[in-house]
């Protein structure tokens, strides 16, 4: 990709991607407003990204604004080298690591649970905790089970609930209106006694101004994940490859690719 094309990247997404079976991985820089992938380091981290920001230093590139997941490598890599740009922390990963310390949680109170009948109640309900309210099928009385484990465990539904309010911070309508938000939402959690939401209140303060930045820059690494399936697809096709860096020269023409699914 030549200096030109480099400089017409304005917002940017990053994340890295699992391939193959040997724990391997690779890391992705998405052109947010052209839907290309720019660039595909080896591994992942802040190393993986030296040769990316060489490429944008040679080539003037002004970019405004970079999605990124809360990762501290991630975070130094881009204040470091794009100083003038917004850093946007990804709304999917925050919901994410949210889901993943409900888990915790739920685990927790599984284990403490006195008798058969708490824990039964609490036993399978881990993947109706993680879905959002409007998701549950009724049909299959998701939602009564899910009632049934908040109402006899207290701290579980306190969890659950403030997991469900927190994506109303993405939709709130000034920034100012934001930070209120934000910051009732971490008094709350800090107030309810349980320790898994504390400890994330204090992550969420201490990453604010990325969370905030979404209302000057509304980007998330979410197109990466398209880009996610169509490498998946490429791996199928191709049996995996062995040659990595014909591989990194399939990942940046998917953008001109058409995949069609035959049979």
């Amino acid at each position: 990709m030549d200096r030109l094309t480099h400089r017409c990247h304005k917002r940017i997404a990053i994340d890295e991607i699992h391939v193959g079976k040997k724990h391997r991985f690779i890391t992705l820089v998405l052109d947010l407003e052209s839907g290309a992938v720019v660039f595909v380091g080896k591994g992942k981290g802040a190393d993986a990204l030296k040769p990316f920001w060489k490429r944008l230093t040679s080539s003037r590139a002004q970019v405004q604004a970079v999605a990124t997941d809360m990762s501290p490598a991630y975070i130094s890599a881009v204040l470091e080298n794009l100083p003038d740009a917004s850093l946007v922390f990804d709304r999917f990963h925050i919901m994410k690591l949210l889901n993943e310390k409900l888990t915790q949680l739920r685990r927790e109170l599984f284990h403490e649970a006195e008798g058969p009948l708490g824990r039964q109640v609490l036993k399978g309900t881990r993947w109706l905790l993680l879905k959002n309210p409007e998701s549950l099928d009724h049909s299959k009385g998701e939602h009564l089970r899910l009632k049934e484990a908040l109402q006899l465990n207290q701290p579980l539904a306190i969890a659950y609930y403030l997991k469900d309010e927190l994506r109303m911070f993405w939709e709130q309508e000034t920034w100012g209106d934001a930070m209120e938000f934000l910051e009732d939402w971490c008094r709350r959690a800090q107030t309810s006694g349980i320790r898994i939401l504390q400890q994330f209140a204090r992550t969420l303060q201490g990453h604010r101004s990325g969370l905030l930045a979404w209302y000057h820059h509304p980007i998330s690494t979410g197109p990466l994940e398209g880009v996610n399936n169509k490498v998946k697809l490429l791996q199928r096709r191709a049996y995996g490859y062995r040659d990595l860096e014909l591989f990194q020269l399939r990942i940046l023409s998917l953008h001109t690719t058409r995949f069609e699914i035959v049979g």
